[in-house]
Formats: C-alpha cells, sequence, structure tokens
C-alpha cells in the first residue's frame, strides 16, 4: 500500500466539507480528480471510505477513524514543515558554544545578544572553558562551536585561526600614555601582570625583554587577563595582554578613562581560532554565527588600531 500526502489531505478536505466539489475548489484541483483520488485510496485500503446515492457522499464508520490517523498524521507533518522552516530561517534550533575565558565576558555574549534578537526560539548554550579543554569538547562533538586559542592542527577539528597582536595596557595619566608604541625599553623593570609561565604570551614577552637586555619584573601572575585590567587601573602594574581583552576594555565605559591602550613592539602574538567539529556537518545557526564572529573580529582589530593612533 502507498499512500500519499496529497491523498491523504484530500480525503480529509472531503470529509470536512462534506463535498467533492468544495472539497475540489479547497484543494484546487479538478471535481473529477477528487473523485478519482478518493476512488483510488479506497482501492488502496481495500474498503468502502463513502456510500454514495444521488449524488451525496456518507461517510462509513470507517471512514471516521481513518479521518482520526490523517488528521494525526498531516498534523505531524505540517508541525514538521514548520519547524523547518524556522530552522531555515534560523529561527528555531540549538546551538552550543565554547568560549575561552578573553571572550567570554564581553566579546562573545555581545555578539550572541545581537544574533539572538530576532530569533525567539534558537536555544543556546554557552559556557566558558579553558583553550584546551574546549579543543577536546569540539573534537568529541560534544559542541557545535569553539571560540578558543590556536590549537596544534588535527583532524577531528576545522579550524579558523586569526593572528592577533597583543597591546600594551597602562593606567591613565601614566607617562607612557602619550607614546605611539611601548617598547621593553620603557617598562624596563616596572611592576608586571604576565600570564602563567608555559602561556605563549608570557614566554614572548619575557623573551623580548631579555632580548632588549631589559628586567622583567613579573609581579602578578594570572591564569587569564581580564583581572589584570583592573590592577592596571589601580597603577599596580601594566600588561601587555591579548587584544581581546583590551577590546572588551574599550566596550566598557566606566574603564575608559582609568585604562590606555598602546601598540607594543616588538610584536607578541596572541592566536585565536573558531573552531567546529571536523567529522560533522555545521547547522546553518553555526554557520550564520561563525559569519558574525567573523566579522567582528576584523571589526575589533579596525577599532583597536583606530584607539592606537
Amino acid at each position: 500500500m502507498h499512500l500519499s500526502l496529497r491523498q491523504l489531505a484530500t480525503f480529509r478536505e472531503v470529509m470536512r466539507s462534506g463535498s467533492i466539489s468544495q472539497a475540489a475548489r479547497a484543494v484546487g484541483r479538478t471535481q473529477p480528480a477528487v473523485s478519482t483520488m478518493i476512488q483510488t485510496l479506497e482501492d488502496h485500503l481495500g474498503f468502502a471510505l463513502f456510500l454514495r446515492s444521488h449524488g451525496k457522499l456518507t461517510p462509513t464508520p470507517e471512514a471516521y477513524f481513518f479521518l482520526e490517523e490523517c488528521e494525526d498524521i498531516l498534523g505531524r507533518v505540517e508541525r514538521a514543515e514548520r519547524t523547518l522552516e524556522r530552522i531555515s530561517s534560523l529561527q528555531s534550533g540549538k546551538l552550543k558554544i565554547a568560549c575561552h575565558p578573553a571572550a567570554s565576558s564581553v566579546f562573545l555574549p555581545r555578539l550572541l545578544t545581537g544574533f539572538l534578537k530576532d530569533r525567539r526560539d534558537l536555544d543556546v548554550a554557552l559556557i566558558m572553558r579553558s583553550s584546551d579543554v574546549i579543543e577536546d569538547l569540539i573534537a568529541s562533538q560534544q559542541y557545535d562551536l569553539g571560540f578558543a586559542e590556536t590549537p596544534a592542527p588535527r583532524a577531528s577539528i576545522r579550524q579558523t585561526d586569526y593572528d592577533l597582536e597583543c597591546v600594551c595596557v597602562l593606567p591613565a595619566g601614566d607617562p607612557l600614555s602619550t607614546a605611539d608604541v611601548v617598547t621593553p625599553q620603557d617598562l624596563d623593570g616596572r611592576p608586571l601582570a604576565v600570564l602563567f609561565d608555559e602561556h605563549i604570551t608570557a614566554v614572548q614577552t619575557e623573551a623580548a625583554f631579555r632580548a632588549a637586555g631589559c628586567h622583567f619584573n613579573k609581579r602578578l601572575e594570572l591564569r587569564t587577563f581580564l583581572p589584570g585590567l583592573q590592577f592596571v587601573a589601580a597603577g599596580i602594574c601594566v600588561m601587555v595582554c591579548d587584544m581581546i581583552t583590551a577590546y572588551s576594555q574599550l566596550l566598557q565605559a566606566p574603564d575608559k578613562d582609568r585604562l590606555v591602550i598602546r601598540r607594543f613592539s616588538p610584536r607578541i602574538s596572541s592566536s585565536v581560532s573558531i573552531l567546529t567539529p571536523g567529522y560533522a556537518t555545521q547547522s546553518m545557526a553555526s554557520q550564520a554565527f561563525i559569519a558574525v564572529i567573523h566579522a567582528a573580529v576584523q571589526q575589533m582589530q579596525v577599532e583597536v588600531f583606530e584607539a592606537l593612533r
């Protein structure tokens, strides 16, 4: 038995209207076509759905039972169509995002706020984790999208990398706030806030000081740069930090008069990446949000460099 959705929908319309002619107008077909479709449906089912007498149709008891089944089937199909329509327009679905600490407080939530504004049925799971944990979450396909420090390439992860330069953050009023570029010589012996020894930015920064023959005075060791902004604002230290943390400071009005951002030379690299599972197809919502992140990273660099002028 091969029943089509068109047959079921036509039968339902005949039952609702009680007339072949009215049903034909409702489904946009001719009356003979609808009559033939109902007859074919009865042939497939092996029993009569209507008693025909003097041009009138009287539903059989079996027709009422079959109508319940049709309503159930067509209702599910219609719900599925509505759901798929919402998904295709990015109005519905689920998006699981893992974000590293530097971008989790301001940068990514700000992007999500705009992205979700007109997508009321799109659910998002957002967690903050260290970059190495995010790498494993993406590789194991537990999350759709990760934004983290750039990992070593692996087959189970697709990644888009951004090589961002670090900047120097100074307290407002610092003598170096008028400089175009800050160097290790300018910071010789000054207290610094840096990340833990194994972090690539800490390694690069200390190497830059040693290469210049300058004293690397690590006063504060941090797991993330974000709390360092408070220490710099209080005049306790200065900091050579990742661009996303500095950009977060630019976006937060309360700190704009307490901190100054300047370029640092030699260039200290802080690479971040958009990560997606290597063995899974990206959802449309994931693809759309990746485009948002990509545009935001480009815009961030423009705004930070403008602030450095």
